[in-house]
């Protein structure tokens, strides 16, 4: 079994790259117009498609990079350095906008139905970033009791997810537009340090094995 440290570092990589609290007012602009009930069912639907994503990549994310014949050192670098493109955006407010573009995009091509398929479930919540992250963490869960570990923590952070879709409103109202940059820039400079991390230990054991 993974350990405390490991767990918890998973947990903090991950909903930092997911970022529930950031996508809240993404959820309330693309459900605009609609009812409580409906704005549930599109907070369902999306949490258990982005869940089945992450859960695929989390248990067979290895075998995907095995038969592209990448290395999981070269992917921890790459996707370090992904982390570390999220987190700047976050750091400096782009990251918003390029989900506020996509969102705009999206509401004019896809009827109600899609949304929370595209773009709230992917790429929104399983989006690129928290794919990587995934990928990166599942090689500390080594494992049928470490993959069900990070199937678990996947679990708790979709779930948290939904909670926050769901109190949308409140959360969006409770923040306000500064408490929201703050909270945002926090987030991206914890990030930034994870994905520092990540790059450092692949770049040791690419050094290692070359």
């Amino acid at each position: 079994m993974p350990s405390f440290e490991a767990v918890l570092n998973a947990f903090v990589t991950l909903i930092v790259t997911v970022d529930p609290a950031g996508l809240a007012p993404l959820f309330l602009a693309l459900t605009t117009g609609m009812n409580r009930a409906e704005r549930n069912q599109v907070a369902v639907r999306a949490s258990v498609i982005s869940l089945g994503v992450l859960v695929v990549f989390a248990l067979a994310g290895s075998s995907i990079l095995s038969v592209m014949g990448i290395t999981l050192p070269a992917f921890r670098v790459a996707g370090g350095l992904l982390l570390f493109v999220i987190a700047f955006e976050m750091i400096f407010e782009r990251r918003q906008e390029r989900h506020e573009r996509s969102a705009e995009r999206a509401i004019t091509r896809d009827t109600i139905r899609n949304i929370a398929a595209f773009p709230l479930a992917i790429p929104l919540i399983a989006g690129p970033g928290a794919i990587s992250a995934t990928l990166l963490i599942s090689a500390s869960f080594a494992g049928i009791g470490g993959q069900a570990m990070l199937a678990m923590i996947l679990l708790v952070i979709i779930l948290i997810t939904y909670l926050v879709f769901v109190l949308a409103e409140r959360v969006d109202r409770f923040l306000g537009e500064t408490g929201r940059s703050i909270l945002t820039r926090l987030l991206g400079v914890l990030l930034a340090a994870l994905a520092v991390q990540f790059v450092a230990d692949g770049a040791r054991a690419l050094f290692l094995a070359g």
